[in-house]
């Protein structure tokens, strides 16, 4: 029976379709956090902190969300963010995120170990692309990638800088990752209660780390190649790497990890067009600052200087709303929308950007602000909270 989509109102209840199609070790790997999932959950509670501080009277007949982020137009201030091997949500993985993002008129942004090769998302879909680069012990590779990206006509390299060691994610140690036998059979096993899931699976192509294919063995094969590419990210990348990446790129180019304000200064002195402040979603560093808490800081010191984007703990409208209000030119969401894939497919996807999108302009006819180029920190108040004992 396929889900009723239709019936999700937000973005939890997406979530909760999402657990109900995968098997458990793909929604664990789809949901879990590093370590204690301390900051996971402290990315979505941060947003809490925060209340708005609403003018009324105002005419809010219309409402512009729309935003320049990276370089490029966005109807609204939001990205697809880079997410791995999405295929493992949907059969149509990052095909169904990219059109889906086309067709809301935002950005899209391919993982270097997309499911689905980054030349094939460049001819589906004239909408604005993004590659995120993940930087391997064979340098080669990004090398040879970045040219691929800059052949097939992509808008923006984020390098990624957060992958000095993969993060300690104990739900998919649980589940059998990296173990390609065992994760097999406690997957086939739970997809017994995911017989949609299950039946795409068997009437689908192997899922294959499609951009990666040609440098790997077994042309490329997910589950065979897992353990391998976990070992391959490269722990010596360092502010000079990222130098020679953005002059071989020669374009828009963005460091994606940024976690503290002193990394935010070096990144406008290397020529860097932007950064996402970002946790990795809490999959890497458990304890780590959350975004929103960064951020001010952040715009503080550079704000002027360079884009300053984030990501972690989104699941709502409004948090959006907030995180712009605070300085951020735009967000960029990964759960949300693969909770829509998983639940739905492409549709599933627009229904996540639609909930969103439709929670973004209630929330500014409510505080009286009738565009984003309008919204600042006058439109919210931090919450003063009193420490027990």
């Amino acid at each position: 029976m396929w889900p009723d989509i239709t019936r999700c109102y937000c973005i939890d209840d997406l979530r909760i379709t999402a657990k109900r199609s995968l098997p458990k070790p793909i929604f664990d790997y789809l949901d879990g956090g590093a370590d204690d999932e301390i900051t996971m959950r402290r990315n979505r509670e941060g947003f809490r902190d925060y209340e708005f501080s609403p003018r009324v009277l105002r005419n809010v007949a219309q409402i512009d969300l729309s935003t320049q982020a990276l370089g490029v137009a966005s109807s609204m201030p939001l990205i697809c963010a880079p997410t791995g091997m999405s295929r493992m949500f949907h059969y149509l993985g990052e095909v169904a995120v990219a059109r889906a993002a086309h067709a809301a008129g935002i950005p899209y942004s391919l993982s270097t170990v997309s499911s689905t090769a980054l030349e094939e998302i460049a001819e589906l879909t004239p909408g604005p692309k993004f590659f995120q680069l993940y930087v391997m012990k064979d340098r080669s590779i990004a090398h040879d990638l970045i040219e691929r990206c800059k052949s097939a006509g992509y808008q923006g390299l984020y390098l990624t800088a957060d992958l000095a060691s993969l993060g300690n994610r104990e739900r998919d140690l649980r589940n059998g990752f990296g173990r390609p036998l065992e994760i097999k059979i406690r997957t086939g096993l739970s997809a017994l209660r995911a017989p949609l899931w299950l039946y795409r699976l068997a009437t689908q192509p192997a899922m294959r780390l499609a951009t990666l294919a040609r440098y790997l063995p077994h042309d490329g094969d997910a589950v065979k190649n897992s353990e391998f590419v976990n070992e391959q990210f490269d722990p010596t990348l360092d502010w000079d790497d990222a130098i020679a990446f953005r002059e071989q790129w020669g374009g828009h180019f963005i460091i994606k990890g940024i976690q503290c304000v002193e990394d935010a200064r070096k990144a406008v002195e290397i020529g860097a067009s932007a950064i996402v402040i970002s946790n990795h979603g809490g999959r890497q560093l458990d304890m780590a600052p959350t975004a929103l808490s960064l951020l001010p800081q952040v715009v503080d010191a550079v704000g002027d200087q360079i884009d300053v984007l984030m990501d972690g703990g989104i699941r709502r409208g409004s948090d959006v709303i907030k995180a712009v209000a605070l300085g951020a030119k735009a967000c960029l969401i990964g759960r949300p929308y693969l909770f829509g894939l998983a639940a739905g497919g492409q549709a599933g996807v627009s229904r996540a950007l639609g909930l969103l999108r439709t929670e973004m302009e209630r929330v500014m006819r409510l505080i009286g602000c009738e565009s984003i180029s309008a919204l600042d920190a006058r439109y919210l108040q931090r919450i003063e909270r009193v420490a027990n004992g």
